[in-house]
């Protein structure tokens, strides 16, 4: 269906997903984010994590819940926020998706993912999308959604992630991120406020 609204997705290096589980992990710029990362990824299929406010509405929190959303608090995250993806990637063949700003409209990384990924032992995957930011631009076809995947991340489960190996990790997270924007379009600069 997709297809005859925007035409095909295009898909970069989708030789680099690894098998078993991981985390895809990706700059958040829109809502349609994370159907189109996943789309990109399949028959992959993912368990996501969404802000307990979108599972106040029932029929949309349905919704969500069949695409295997589970609810974190992003005021209060505890340890549910670290427990629920570790298990889920331990326990399941689910993969997760994680946007490390948390938000569309912040640019500062949280290390959740690279701590997640350390406990659960399995790879962080960077990717960008790039396309049309808003539902109603999918009908123009003036841009098509474009998806790439960059090189696996591998965390040692022995070392301790102190807080320079953090900051290593963001860096070489944010360097991806930015080779892969260049590989679609060298051209491409991110404006939140569209």
């Amino acid at each position: 269906m997709l297809a005859l609204v925007n035409g095909r997705q295009k898909v970069y290096n989708r030789e680099k997903l690894p098998q078993g589980n991981y985390i895809l992990v990706a700059p958040h710029r829109s809502l349609l984010d994370p159907p189109f990362l996943a789309l990109a990824a399949y028959p992959k299929q993912f368990g996501f994590m969404a802000k307990q406010e979108l599972f106040k509405n029932k029929l949309f929190a349905w919704l969500i819940k069949s695409l295997h959303a589970f609810p974190v608090d992003r005021k209060n995250p505890g340890m549910a926020a670290i427990k629920g993806p570790v298990n889920l990637l331990k326990k399941t063949e689910l993969s997760t998706m994680i946007f490390p700003t948390g938000s569309r409209h912040s640019k500062k990384m949280k290390g959740g993912a690279f701590l997640i990924a350390k406990l659960a032992g399995v790879p962080i995957v960077p990717a960008v999308y790039q396309g049309p930011f808003q539902v109603k631009d999918l009908f123009t076809w003036k841009t098509r959604r474009q998806v790439a995947f960059g090189d696996p991340i591998y965390i040692d489960r022995k070392n301790k992630l102190t807080d320079e190996d953090q900051a290593a990790l963001e860096a070489q997270l944010q360097s991806q991120f930015d080779a892969l924007d260049a590989q679609i379009n060298p051209d491409f600069k991110y404006d939140p406020s569209k």
